[in-house]
């Protein structure tokens, strides 16, 4: 019944800014100021939304999903409203043809972000959970399926652009296909190189400053990234300074160990008890934390230390936690952390199923570690 008010408003208001004598764009002008004000409100307007039609789970959808993505909400809510106003330069067919491919632009691109952004929450909330519970490992593929839908999201956002505009994308595609056959004849180990380069960009397994070792034809090398080129790399040799220049083709099928972006963070938790522990009670404990711990994708294997030990202020028991947490990106690290809270959960049930109950200090402790060769 509320949203239905505020429609009938708005028609109201439409029908009588039609028949007044002021000039459309400015209300064009009013109406994109508006948009801009109401559009920080989209996310407490998409609350309002959910809490109508889905009460029992709107806590659990604002915290997993709309207060993490304010900022996409707001945008998208502030380009889909100018979109709407925009019905008001019509009349001006120069001043609307200028403006709306570039306001449509803006729209797609935004909610391109947005459901881009509300996939990785998806993703990130239940996909670890379910993947889990299928006896699967959440390990890097997940960043490559999120990255894959990604692309695909920005795919349909083109096709929807093309097609908002009418423009000719299947004559384009067909001709890019014929000149791509043309041209893959007269030079393909050109193409060829390019293609690498292409592939060493969107794969980034280096970049210029990296130390990097590979398996080339003349044997293994090891040296500085000192430039990457459109067709060649540039490597500084580590044993002898010299440069070596290696095609970016080569490089996009050799094994590559980058030895630079070898990242490792070092996780301290702190556990503390409800009670004291007997003897038996920590061991328990110091076996569940392994075990739990040990299934993780991405700890270092080996490097869990746990420490049970009584409390110096009060008559209860605390447990000291450290291991090492290790990725080659800070996506990667950030889906290892989510998977070690789930490691959590599961430590807090096992242990209660054992009558032993503890309070996990915030905020876990994260140092960063370089790598060791």
């Amino acid at each position: 019944m509320f949203f239905s008010n505020i429609i009938n408003k708005v028609n109201q208001l439409s029908v009588f800014l039609q028949g007044s004598s002021i000039p459309h764009y400015l209300i064009f002008f009013v109406f994109a100021l508006g948009a801009v004000l109401i559009g920080k409100y989209t996310p407490g307007i998409v609350q309002l939304i959910i809490n109508k039609f889905l009460p029992s789970s709107s806590k659990e959808i604002t915290n997993n999903f709309i207060s993490p993505l304010t900022k996409p909400f707001q945008v998208a809510g502030t380009f889909i409203l100018i979109s709407l106003s925009s019905v008001w330069l019509e009349e001006y067919k120069a001043l609307y043809n200028f403006f709306n491919p570039l306001i449509v632009l803006v729209v797609v691109i935004s909610i391109a972000w947005l459901a881009s952004r509300l996939f990785q929450q998806v993703l990130r909330i239940y996909g670890i959970e379910i993947i889990r519970k299928s006896g699967l490992e959440a390990d890097e593929l997940l960043l490559v399926f999120e990255t894959i839908v990604n692309v695909v999201i920005g795919f349909i956002a083109t096709i929807g652009y093309a097609q908002s505009q009418r423009f000719p994308l299947t004559g384009l595609l067909a001709g890019v296909s014929i000149g791509g056959v043309a041209i893959s004849f007269a030079a393909s180990k050109t193409l060829e190189q390019l293609f690498g380069t292409v592939v060493l960009y969107l794969d980034r397994p280096f970049i210029p400053g990296d130390y990097i070792r590979c398996s080339l034809g003349e044997g293994e090398m090891y040296g500085r990234v000192e430039s990457i080129g459109l067709r060649s790399t540039k490597i500084r040799k580590a044993a002898t300074g010299t440069l070596y220049i290696v095609p970016n083709n080569q490089l996009a099928n050799a094994g590559i160990e980058n030895i630079t972006r070898g990242k490792k963070v070092m996780v301290l938790l702190y556990l503390d008890f409800t009670k004291k522990l007997i003897e038996r009670e920590k061991a328990l404990v110091q076996q569940v934390v392994k075990n739990s711990t040990d299934s993780v994708f991405g700890i270092d294997p080996g490097s869990t230390k746990i420490a049970v030990f009584d409390h110096e202020h009060t008559d209860k028991c605390r447990a000291r936690i450290t291991f090492f947490i290790l990725g080659s990106s800070e996506n990667s690290i950030q889906l290892r952390k989510r998977l070690l809270e789930v490691a959590n959960q599961n430590i807090s049930k096992e242990l209660k199923n054992f009558g032993i109950e503890f309070y996990l200090q915030e905020p876990n402790i994260y140092v960063d570690s370089p790598m060791t060769i």
